[in-house]
């Protein structure tokens, strides 16, 4: 089916439940489902099955149904295991990611993930898993983007001398129900072995890449695609949820989708000496369509914590 036919077939086949569900979208206000986006069609770019956790969860939230797009290499936009570079940040590469899914499924409103992988920002021996999940939407100039951020991965990779070695990293790693990749010599070497998923396929590998290292090594690391990660896999339903989440948000003044936190204000002043303290005051949210913003209490309590206050407690 060409990519024009693909958008059209799904416009008519949710035409009649897209109005339906406008209807009573306005009389229920947050309930799941936007009538911005009830009865249109999405696509959703993958290769690596994200289909699994993204499309229930954001069907139900915002109404519209999801194509999902996987004859085309998302590696194009940076692989993992380094072959490519990213293009610039990880948002825009899930920018690229929904605008060549809306070319090629001929829709309006494009849906993509991207996640990264580095040091937690607190804690630099700690793995930290960074997700987002975008929805642009062309048509009302809009884009919402669902995050979730934590320490739980495998992530993590070894110079490897021997088969004992390479058994201890991947029991670690969870393997086989997380898969592994392995290159000779070091993380920059041509030459790369993914798919490893068995302990056969394991042991074949490292015989490969012992026989074509230089200096008898092999670089062993988990595989970091979605796929081939539950660990991963679940980080990134957390921000589809996130992001369904705030589909749900309405903004008071234009009624858009995505009326979200952008910032906060610090400065609770302190319960014992009164000075202002870093703990966050207040919540900002912004529409990102009409722009207007709003302030709202992070809490219930008007003071902080003494022990939370650098002039009592330096």
């Amino acid at each position: 089916m060409k990519p024009a036919a693909k958008a059209v077939g799904c416009v008519q086949l949710f035409a009649l439940k897209g109005l339906w569900l406008s209807a009573v979208f306005r009389g229920r206000g947050m309930a799941d489902g936007s009538p911005l986006f009830a009865g249109r069609c999405a696509v959703l770019l993958t290769k690596h099955r994200k289909e699994q956790v993204i499309r229930p969860i954001l069907e139900k939230a915002a109404g519209f149904q999801i194509i999902v797009e996987a004859g085309f290499d998302t590696d194009q936009f940076g692989a993992f295991t380094r072959e490519i570079s990213r293009p610039g940040s990880q948002l825009d590469a899930a920018r690229l990611k929904a605008e060549k899914g809306m070319e090629l499924a001929g829709t309006e409103i494009g849906i993509a993930s991207e996640g990264s992988f580095d040091s937690h920002p607190l804690i630099p021996f700690v793995p930290w898993n960074v997700e987002l999940v975008l929805l642009a939407d062309q048509k009302e100039k809009l884009e919402i983007c669902g995050r979730c951020a934590n320490s739980e991965t495998n992530y993590n990779h070894r110079m490897i001398t021997s088969l004992e070695e390479a058994e201890k990293f991947a029991r670690k790693a969870g393997f086989p129900e997380h898969w592994l990749a392995l290159r000779p010599d070091n993380e920059r070497h041509q030459s790369v072995l993914k798919d490893i998923n068995t302990w056969e396929h394991l042991k074949d590998a490292l015989r490969w890449g012992f026989a074509k290292s230089a200096v008898g090594k092999v670089f062993l690391e988990t595989d970091m695609r979605a796929h081939a990660n539950p660990t991963r896999m679940r980080n990134i339903q957390k921000a589809a949820e996130d992001l369904a989440e705030k589909i749900k948000q309405q903004c008071p003044q234009c009624a858009s989708p995505g009326f979200s936190v952008t910032g906060v204000q610090k400065g609770l002043p302190c319960e014992e000496c009164g000075c202002l303290t870093e703990e966050i005051k207040a919540r900002v949210f912004t529409c990102k369509r009409c722009g207007f913003s709003r302030e709202e209490k992070a809490a219930e309590r008007e003071h902080a914590p003494a022990g939370r206050c650098q002039y009592c407690n330096p």
